[in-house]
């Protein structure tokens, strides 16, 4: 399970900016967004819909385009599964799951 945060950002509201805690997915929802992250050399322009992974640590600012608009912050897993060389052999448990489906 993850956590899931709605925002509203009205035109003409001062640019907001937040350190990121952990690995997040910044979703808009409606309306477009300026996003700018610290250290980046482009900044994202982000229209319902679009979506962009930002990095534990990162610093980023946004600001809503005329209108308001509306985005989601999601925590991104930062679990990797570990990967196996080619060649070698599925686990056991592995290979019957996947022959079972």
């Amino acid at each position: 399970m993850r956590e899931v945060r709605v925002f509203e950002l009205e035109h003409g509201e001062p640019v907001t900016a937040w350190r990121v805690a952990r690995p997040t997915i910044f979703k808009v929802i409606s309306g477009n967004v300026w996003l700018t992250v610290e250290g980046e050399h482009q900044d994202y322009w982000l229209a319902a819909g679009e979506s962009i992974e930002l990095a534990r640590g990162s610093v980023a600012w946004i600001s809503a385009e005329r209108a308001a608009a509306r985005f989601a912050l999601a925590g991104a897993s930062e679990r990797k599964l570990p990967k196996l060389p080619l060649g070698w052999p599925m686990p056991g448990w592995l290979a019957r799951r996947a022959g079972a489906a």
